[in-house]
């Protein structure tokens, strides 16, 4: 293929064009015409259709956006004996090649964009900026790892002495299964297969049982880019399929992103291995987080008020990188939490189709309960300083809400919620905050609203975060330019979408030659 130009992220939509929310308009009305969507197992050239599974629009959900077929144990081996095959014609393909596929891959998403932004916004509550901007961020994945997987073919360099060549390449690992979570239900699931095709595995994916439509789109667009269908298969179903999937002996690496307790169960399943077994199963995983804002004596509020809503409420706060604690200086706290307070009580709760929207409704009744008994527990322990009425509909709505005064120790404070609930606590200094978010077992991203350099130097200095945020949002991680992972119980460090994620998915080979014994001319 040609010289790649240099990345750069995809452009998100300017929804405050009329002709732009005109189009996004015409492409949900497309696309509810079309509903429900078929979602097949899909295996090499094979596809089998059902109803078993149902994906439903989290705000009406009577709606149907997609039925599945739920895959049986039968088709998750023959899902792994068929990606078998396709790694061996897929890593037989040069890096330049791969690179091409994904390339196409992305023109295919970029093309229909609207299209599967409009999808998000029925089968997961994605407002249409959430929804466009995981677009984006899919498109950049692909883009991104493209160019990564020509760097990584050209090997590392080494240091040579006369007489003695020395070289270090990197070999696909084999077969990956890739285990997606609904929350970014395009750019979560590209990104971990494209960093594994990247680099010349094969891939079985098994998305999330709430978004099975959209991974469809991202098969789909594999496929059409190049990707043989042997080498990428889509596997929908409950948690089962992905268990199966983490023991299959044929497994070589699994790329995960969900929450701590299944991860965890994956990572002791994956260590398990059975006679004939020839490789150590790696695990690449995304977890949880508890993640705080520490907002100092000297802040700017008119900066930190709008950041930490934002960080809270986005999305309904269903996002593993959500502003979950506000660590606050004793000395401005009555002020950030009057503040923050008025912000989320004029916050628009409704539909995720709704332009104005702020806040959608949570995936599914489970997590509307789950979060409401979090909010039921802030109130007998606490305080709750603002509560955003939540819309009538039938939908999964729970009303943003924020939390103070809690007692230390309250699982408010210390669980992951995955929901529009925002816990404000005072501390006397940032040494004091630093303490409180070193006593975590989370380390995924954190924030800091300070003016003083020498406060941001001693938080960078501390903090066991993968990524800290100084005077803005803590979520919105871009491509390229924030690389994404967490430490301690929120992952095992990977950067997804920087310099080094490629490297999970390989395994590097030396080859030390004498070249004075040969007589060789290099």
């Amino acid at each position: 293929m040609s010289t790649l130009t240099t990345f750069a992220n995809e452009p998100i939509l300017e929804l405050r064009r009329a002709t732009v929310r005109d189009q996004l308009a015409e492409a949900l009305s497309r696309l509810d015409s079309q509903l429900p969507l078929r979602v097949p197992v899909m295996v090499g050239t094979s596809e089998r259709v059902g109803d078993e599974l149902l994906s439903t629009d989290p705000g009406t959900p009577e709606r149907v956006v997609a039925r599945a077929a739920t895959t049986i144990a039968a088709e998750v081996r023959e899902a792994v004996a068929e990606a078998q095959r396709g790694f061996r014609e897929w890593s037989a393909s040069s890096a330049a090649d791969r690179a091409a596929a994904l390339i196409r891959a992305a023109g295919w998403l970029r093309e229909r964009r609207l299209e599967l932004a409009a999808l998000e916004v029925r089968e997961c509550a994605k407002p249409w900026p959430e929804a466009d901007s995981d677009v984006c961020e899919a498109i950049d994945f692909l883009e991104y790892y493209a160019r990564g997987a020509i760097e990584l073919d050209a090997g590392a360099q080494l240091l040579q002495v006369p007489g003695e060549r020395n070289e270090l390449r990197y070999f696909p690992r084999g077969v990956a299964a890739v285990i997606s979570p609904w929350n970014f239900p395009l750019a979560i699931p590209c990104g971990m297969t494209a960093g594994a095709l990247a680099t010349g595995n094969a891939v079985v994916l098994k998305p999330a049982e709430q978004s099975p439509a959209c991974a469809l789109k991202l098969v789909q667009a594999l496929r059409a880019g190049g990707v043989p269908p042997a080498a990428i298969a889509l596997l929908p179903g409950e948690g089962d399929v992905g268990a199966a999937l983490v023991r299959d002996p044929e497994v070589q690496t699994i790329a995960f992103t969900g929450s701590l307790p299944v991860g965890l169960e994956i990572v002791r399943a994956a260590g398990d291995t059975v006679p004939g077994q020839k490789h150590i199963k790696r695990v690449v995983a995304e977890l949880g987080g508890k993640n705080c804002v520490i907002v100092d004596a000297d802040a700017d509020l008119d900066e930190a008020v709008p950041g930490i809503v934002y960080s809270a409420f986005g999305y309904a706060g269903q996002k593993c990188s959500a502003a979950a604690r506000v660590l606050v200086h004793e000395a401005i706290a009555e002020q950030l939490i009057d503040r923050v307070a008025g912000a989320v009580r004029v916050l628009d709760v409704g539909q995720a189709d709704e332009l104005a929207t702020e806040v959608p409704p949570v995936i599914e009744r489970s997590a509307q309960e789950r979060v409401d008994r979090y909010a039921a527990m802030a109130a007998a322990q606490g305080r709750i300083a603002a509560l955003a009425e939540a819309s009538a509909d039938q939908g999964w709505f729970c009303a943003p809400t924020v939390a103070v005064d809690l007692p230390g120790g309250s699982p408010v404070l210390e669980e992951e919620i995955f929901g529009p609930l925002l816990a404000i606590e005072r501390v006397h200094s940032v040494e004091h905050a630093m303490e409180i978010v070193d006593s975590l077992p989370f380390g995924l991203t954190g924030g800091l609203f300070a003016r003083d350099p020498a406060t941001v130097r001693y938080v960078r200095s501390r903090t066991p975060v993968g990524n800290l945020y100084v005077n803005r949002g803590i979520t919105g991680a871009m491509v390229g330019r924030q690389p994404f992972g967490g430490n301690r119980l929120s992952g095992n460090g990977t950067k997804a979408g920087g310099p080094d994620y490629l490297r999970h998915f390989v395994e590097p080979r030396a080859v030390t030659e004498n070249t004075m014994r040969h007589g060789l001319v290099v």
